[in-house]
């Protein structure tokens, strides 16, 4: 009797320790969240020699490889509009689909022609093959839109961006108009910059997008930023975005124009890639609570 009475007690104190386990390692995910930030996607016969610009961009069959991985480990795949609702503001309850799978952002800035011609594919072959529908955040500058019916072979286009809002994969936000260093502009210019690329966003896709969710965040070009462009950015978008190589820790004060992004390159491997989206990724010795200080002219 007396065996069987202890019995149950370590039963009891066994699973009273799984569920505070599961809780902890729920608020471990929940309290980071890695952003990774890529650029443009590299063709898997590309060229060994590259330019300057192409060192950003991130080979194809790495990002198929990472992507496939993303989908076994359960992740959730965050627009920025779930991250404002569910994490930063906490204006809405998580689902309960969602409650146990881990999330992660993936961005891509720029708008280059590859996203649509080597990554959409991806995305179409991963949906049939899992069921799952992988979202990507893409920061756009409608100032590198063919004009008229002509087509670019470095930029996407309108209808190219609307074929993957329509089918679902797209989140689709601002980048500014030109891509310009906005710290090096007047007040002036910084409005049109802001103001002309969410027009010109949500023209491109009115009919997709009932509820303005496009270009209701922004992405500062070059991961530069003052006071003032702070303060011009919060007029007109929801929350703003760096550049920076950190990881997003809900721990820290929050800073909806601050949000941190992990840098991606061509020479990340792909175990580096797996560590930064698990949260395993130590920066540089440097307290993830650390003030941020505005950026200068980072290349991007």
């Amino acid at each position: 009797m007396f065996f069987l009475k202890n019995q149950n007690i370590a039963l009891g104190l066994a699973l009273l320790a799984i569920i505070f386990l599961s809780q902890f390692n729920f608020k471990a995910n929940e309290a980071e969240i890695p952003i990774l930030g890529f650029h443009g996607i590299l063709d898997d016969k590309a060229s060994v020699i590259f330019s300057p610009e192409e060192s950003l961009h991130y080979p194809q069959r790495d990002l198929e490889e990472l992507l496939e991985d993303l989908i076994r480990n359960d992740y959730w795949f965050l627009t920025t509009q779930d991250l404002y609702d569910f994490f930063l503001k906490r204006a809405k309850k998580i689902p309960k689909e969602y409650l146990k799978k881990k999330p992660i952002m993936l961005s891509i800035d720029d708008g280059h022609k590859t996203i649509h011609t080597n990554l959409l594919p991806i995305l179409y072959k991963l949906e049939k093959k899992y069921n799952q529908k992988i979202k990507v955040v893409l920061f756009i500058n409608p100032g590198t839109f063919p004009k008229q019916k002509s087509k670019s072979l470095t930029h996407l286009g309108c209808q190219e961006l609307r074929e993957g809002l329509k089918h679902g994969f797209y989140d689709i936000q601002s980048h500014g108009m030109n891509h310009q260093n906005l710290t090096k502009l007047s007040s002036q210019e910084i409005v049109y910059e802001l103001v002309q690329a969410q027009t010109k966003l949500r023209e491109c896709t009115k009919d997709l997008d009932p509820q303005k969710k496009v270009a209701s965040h922004f992405a500062y070009p070059y991961g530069a930023y003052n006071e003032r462009v702070k303060s011009y950015v919060s007029k007109y978008y929801l929350s703003s975005y760096l550049y920076n190589d950190k990881i997003l820790s809900l721990a820290c004060k929050k800073k909806f124009y601050e949000i941190p992004r992990l840098t991606v390159s061509r020479g990340t491997s792909f175990l580096e890639l797996i560590r930064k989206s698990e949260g395993m990724y130590q920066l540089k010795n440097e307290s993830k609570c650390q003030e941020t200080k505005p950026a200068k002219n980072k290349k991007k």
